[in-house]
């Protein structure tokens, strides 16, 4: 059993790298109990040049690394929780890392695998993208002389440990916080951290986001407007998911699609539509569709990728929601009230 003594020791760091990015700036001392105000003028002594301009939040719990990255998002999430203001600060936190190097990627493929990468793949380049939990390279596969570009999406080494030792911190605080404020227990701050901690536990598995791309082409495969890559079930594991590499233009790239000349409110209307098909007929949806993670392919489709949240929702709900939307449409508002 971690010792109350290890939990502080970690957190203090923590809150060293909140003093030093300037966030305990923003907090107005005359809403703070006088030993909190002398605890605000140390942290102001301690924070570094131009620590005053810029996303201070975000900077800090980028510094502290995935589950502090983690629980920024999330917390965007629950303004209730965190404040209108503070849920909206987070709302820009981009869930991005340094890469970690193509010898760690290399031997995490090869051991979770069970062969050379070599022979798994006829080229493996350099990082893409990398985020809290996982990063992604641009790969190749060949099969009878046929060479085809796969996303290769590879869980970074060590990180389950770390956001177990992290995640048991937040728990201590939250467990505290309950013990002894009536507004954490109606927050009820320990649901908050056991939330997070099963959505993460389910992104750390990669088979679960193959299984989730897998369900999303079956229940997609009609539809004009939408598609999603095919996994690569040969050369997917736990900690490595291999699927059809995505030529498109990403949505967030605003940019090319002003060069492409695509109609944009054709596109939000697919946007939309997309959505709503998959929530409303099937139940099941994509539940981090940002425009990071949704592309245009040159048939003009939508092509989804990062498929670790997911959301469902059951017959019962889906008529519900079916019915409020109906009732905004038609402006009935007392109809939508007594849903």
């Amino acid at each position: 059993m971690i010792s109350a003594l290890t939990h502080i020791a970690r957190l203090a760091r923590a809150g060293f790298v909140f003093a030093r990015e300037g966030v305990f700036g923003v907090v107005d001392p005359s809403l703070v109990p006088p030993p909190g105000q002398l605890a605000l003028r140390l942290a102001r002594i301690i924070e570094r040049p131009g620590a005053k301009s810029g996303p201070r939040l975000s900077r800090a719990l980028t510094r502290l690394g995935p589950a502090y990255l983690k629980l920024g998002q999330f917390l965007a999430t629950r303004p209730d929780v965190v404040g209108v203001m503070m849920a909206r600060d987070l709302e820009s936190l981009q869930d991005r890392l340094p890469p970690f190097s193509q010898a760690e990627a290399e031997a995490v493929i090869a051991q979770s695998l069970d062969r050379p990468v070599a022979q798994a793949f006829a080229s493996l380049g350099p990082p893409v993208a990398a985020a809290s939990i996982a990063q992604v390279h641009r790969g190749e596969t060949e099969q009878g002389g046929v060479r085809k570009s796969v996303a290769v999406k590879v869980l970074r080494p060590h990180v389950a440990a770390r956001f177990r030792r992290d995640l048991s911190d937040f728990f201590f605080v939250a467990r505290n916080a309950e013990a002894y404020s009536a507004e954490a227990r109606r927050l009820r701050l320990v649901e908050v951290i056991n939330t997070m901690s099963r959505s993460v536990a389910i992104e750390m598995d990669l088979r679960l986001e193959a299984a989730a791309l897998s369900e999303m082409a079956e229940n997609t495969r009609d539809d004009p407007d939408f598609r999603v890559p095919a996994v690569d079930w040969d050369r997917t594991t736990h900690n490595v998911l291999t699927m059809e590499w995505v030529d498109g233009v990403a949505l967030s790239d605003h940019a090319r699609l002003q060069k492409s000349n695509i109609d944009l409110p054709d596109l939000g209307r697919k946007v939309i539509q997309s959505f709503l098909r998959h929530a409303l007929r099937d139940g099941f949806f994509h539940a981090d569709m940002h425009p990071g993670n949704l592309f245009l392919d040159e048939a003009g489709r939508l092509v989804a990728v990062d498929f670790g949240i997911m959301g469902r929702l059951g017959a019962k709900e889906r008529r519900f929601l079916a019915e409020i939307l109906l009732g905004f449409i038609t402006r009935d508002y007392r109809r939508v009230a007594e849903v």
